[in-house]
């Protein structure tokens, strides 16, 4: 990422976002920027607010007060169709991908590419070649592989592969390391990097500070439901995370 684009106007710009559920207030004034280009990664203990906040940004719980800009225009999310629309993609922990499927097959689910009438296989197969390919996704075999055939990296990458297919300019990911080996986790932070530096925005939920610090451009932390600090990468390490995550404040310095 160039120094300026944290300077540019972000891609999706979150102020004042509030939402309970009944007399649980799981989002307070937040704020929040998500430039292009760029990792930005969310932060905070169970609880804080993260999950909750993207599936705000997902469409799937409309905000109670607060604004969402994207591309600086005030957008209302009414439902995934609304977020999906404008080119927002969310691969949760879960991936969402089915088992008896392909790779191909699961790319395409839900918009298959018709050609008279009839599924046109060729071109959906070349279309998820060229995409994997282009992430640099190299430890698929065949994009016909059964899903299930597959492991918990190779899944993860089918499923950004998917969004990214789909048009995405913001790909949310929802602790895309978890549950991974040594090898998978740097094969999958490989390609969060490679998404950014592609020119999507990326926003990052993971527990697992190391691989935070290790991809993110700029790192925000959530706590009782507010974003209590948002910085870039080099204003940030592992004593000053922890001292946001637990307290929400902090007086130390980058050593």
């Amino acid at each position: 990422m160039t120094a300026n684009t944290l300077e540019n106007p972000p891609l999706l710009r979150l102020r004042g976002v509030s939402k309970s559920f009944g007399p649980v207030r799981a989002l307070v004034g937040v704020d929040l920027d998500v430039p292009a280009g760029a990792v930005t990664a969310l932060a905070g203990d169970n609880g804080a607010g993260k999950s909750t906040l993207i599936k705000c940004i997902a469409g799937i719980h409309p905000v109670d007060a607060g604004e969402i800009l994207w591309d600086g225009s005030p957008v209302s999310l009414r439902g995934p169709a609304d977020s999906a629309a404008l080119g927002i993609q969310t691969v949760y922990q879960d991936l969402a991908l089915c088992d008896n499927l392909d790779i191909v097959q699961n790319m395409f689910l839900g918009r298959e590419r018709l050609r008279r009438g009839q599924l046109d296989d060729v071109a959906m197969e070349q279309a998820a070649t060229r995409t994997l390919a282009d992430l640099a996704v190299t430890t698929v075999t065949s994009v016909r592989q059964s899903v299930a055939s597959l492991s918990g990296g190779q899944r993860q990458s089918v499923a950004i592969a998917k969004a990214v297919l789909w048009e995405s300019r913001l790909v949310v990911m929802d602790e895309p390391t978890a549950a991974l080996g040594v090898a998978q986790t740097a094969m999958v932070l490989e390609l969060v990097r490679t998404l950014a530096n592609r020119g999507h925005a990326v926003l990052l939920v993971t527990h697992n500070v190391p691989n935070l610090l290790d991809v993110a451009d700029r790192v925000a932390v959530m706590r009782q439901g507010r974003v209590v600090d948002a910085r870039e990468r080099a204003r940030i390490d592992q004593r000053i995370l922890v001292d946001l995550m637990t307290t929400g404040s902090t007086d130390r310095e980058v050593a």
